[in-house]
């Protein structure tokens, strides 16, 4: 799996369950706007707020509704039991990659010991055909994957560690993975990353607000950076990003939809306040605009940072 690669939200009741239909809509729609895969259960999926039982039936859901070449799901978690137990149910679901965390509880933990419960993982799930891509989120976590880490498992074990999602916002970390590994699948966790994706070696982006700017960025892809695409691509993500951005994404993927069940996020999130709630409403609205002029498209991009201005005032 490569390109551009949505971090999916899960939408949930008032019960706090996850909502099949709502969730498959969007799925679709985010394939249908120029997505080529999607992450289900990841940061932005509020996996680590979800049961076992309700991710298993999240994961069931999407794969039986979608290509499971086009997915990679998030089953990393502290314990490398229900790591493992989450993994080989994805690799008989027909998942190809897994998406997953370091053991992130107890700390510090060396290179060694990171080293360890990979290969311990890897030697677990033994012949069972599920490729293996690091999460590193350091900033939840509070446990980073170091290059040497990757380049000893994916050195060791290339068939099995096979990429990696980095959302620490550090290019550099990226960089140099894809320089020291030629063949390893790098993706920033950011889609203002694509721009410089052939020059870096990198193989894509898996992002939160690729749910919102999906169509914009398959266009940076295909049309080469037009008419300041890039640089309204880059503004996007800065606006909805300086929000709560979960919440923000799921608040514009309601927006989009017409669907309220998104308005729902998981504890410990909060509902958006009114103030963020105009900014997203502002962002919302130049997205559904007709096609625009670049003079058009920056009244609309200063019209949501004068809002951000009031918002912070």
């Amino acid at each position: 799996m490569k390109g551009l690669i949505a971090a999916v939200p899960t939408p949930v009741d008032e019960s706090l369950a996850p909502v099949k239909a709502a969730f498959l809509e969007h799925c679709t729609w985010a394939l249908a706007a120029g997505c080529d895969g999607l992450n289900v259960l990841g940061t932005t999926g509020e996996a680590n707020s979800l049961g076992m039982a309700q991710r298993k039936q999240v994961m069931s859901w999407a794969a039986g509704a979608i290509d499971p070449e086009r997915l990679m799901v998030g089953s990393g978690l502290p314990s490398l039991h229900d790591t493992l137990e989450l993994t080989r149910l994805a690799a008989g679901m027909g998942y190809r990659v897994a998406l997953v965390l370091p053991p992130f509880y107890y700390k510090p933990v060396g290179n060694d010991g990171l080293v360890g419960w990979y290969e311990a993982l890897d030697r677990a799930l033994g012949s069972v055909p599920i490729e293996i891509c690091f999460y590193n989120y350091p900033q939840m976590t509070g446990t980073p994957i170091p290059v040497e880490v990757v380049e000893r498992l994916a050195k060791r074990h290339p068939h099995r560690f096979t990429g990696i999602k980095d959302s620490s916002g550090d290019l550099d970390y990226c960089r140099t993975l894809a320089a020291r590994l030629p063949g390893f699948k790098v993706f920033p966790g950011s889609e203002t990353a694509l721009g410089e994706s052939a020059a870096s070696g990198f193989a894509g982006c898996i992002s939160a607000t690729v749910n919102i700017t999906a169509p914009l960025c398959a266009r940076l892809l295909s049309e080469g950076d037009t008419n300041g695409l890039g640089e309204r691509i880059t503004a996007l993500r800065a606006e909805i990003a300086g929000q709560p951005i979960i919440p923000s994404v799921k608040y514009l993927v309601g927006r989009r939809s017409g669907d309220e069940v998104w308005q729902t996020v998981l504890p410990p999130f909060v509902p958006l306040e009114t103030a963020s709630r105009r900014v997203l409403d502002a962002i919302a609205a130049s997205l559904n605009a007709p096609e625009q002029d670049e003079d058009e498209e920056a009244i609309a991009a200063d019209a949501v940072r004068t809002l951000l201005r009031e918002r912070d005032a």
